[in-house]
């Protein structure tokens, strides 16, 4: 069974790790802030100029005039900082930024990530996206395994306009964890009771599968 939007942000946020500074795309990264393990120092930057996201707001926290960068409602938590947008891209391409999690199109078996443009249909562009996969070493991208008509998105080469070249070495989609190594898309863990068949059958670009693929757990 595919994993929920839910489920994908709560993996994610079992890469974090104590003292990173965090960077969370628009979609389903988002939803990695009401995931961060209990008792972990995680300080979540947005592009937009905040250091110190807190989960999304309940009704009696709502301010709508803190938002992140998709312009979505959210909280800041207790230390957080202000800042202009021009500060926070430094801070970005100043290779501040300890783990990214992006959302995207496509991405292929060089690492390569298209996340910002389908041609023909109308984008507000490309945002933050192209300074965050050339600021971070450390990327994760989550999405789904396929399109709604069941084309896969891991491919052997993006066919949309790129963020970025050969930045994403993580990929979690609804189906699998997988990470990029040597041209190849290497298969680590699968979703609850999706066989690797079906992964293999959804993968366009090339896919190692080592003899066991663990299935996550969730409580």
């Amino acid at each position: 069974m595919a994993l929920t939007r839910e489920q994908m942000a709560q993996r994610v946020a079992r890469e974090m790790q104590d003292g990173f500074y965090v960077n969370l795309g628009i979609g389903i990264p988002t939803l990695v802030a009401n995931y961060i393990p209990d008792g972990m120092e995680v300080m979540l930057q947005s592009e937009n100029g905040l250091l110190g996201m807190g989960p999304f707001p309940t009704e009696e926290t709502i301010d709508a005039d803190m938002i992140n960068a998709g312009k979505q409602t959210v909280t800041a938590r207790i230390g957080a900082s202000i800042f202009s947008s021009a500060e926070s891209f430094a801070m970005i391409r100043g290779g501040h930024v300890d783990l990214t999690v992006l959302g995207a199109f496509e991405v292929d078996v060089h690492g390569n990530i298209a996340s910002w443009m389908i041609p023909g249909k109308l984008v507000k562009g490309m945002g933050g996206a192209m300074d965050l996969v050339a600021g971070a070493e450390n990327i994760i991208v989550i999405m789904t395994h396929a399109s709604k008509d069941g084309e896969s998105k891991l491919l052997s080469q993006c066919s949309l306009p790129l963020t970025g070249a050969n930045c994403i070495k993580r990929v979690l989609t609804d189906l699998a964890y997988l990470e990029i190594d040597n041209g190849a898309f290497v298969l680590k863990e699968r979703a609850p009771g999706v066989s690797v068949e079906e992964i293999v059958s959804k993968t366009a670009g090339k896919l190692i599968v080592p003899d066991h693929v663990p299935e996550m757990h969730f409580e």
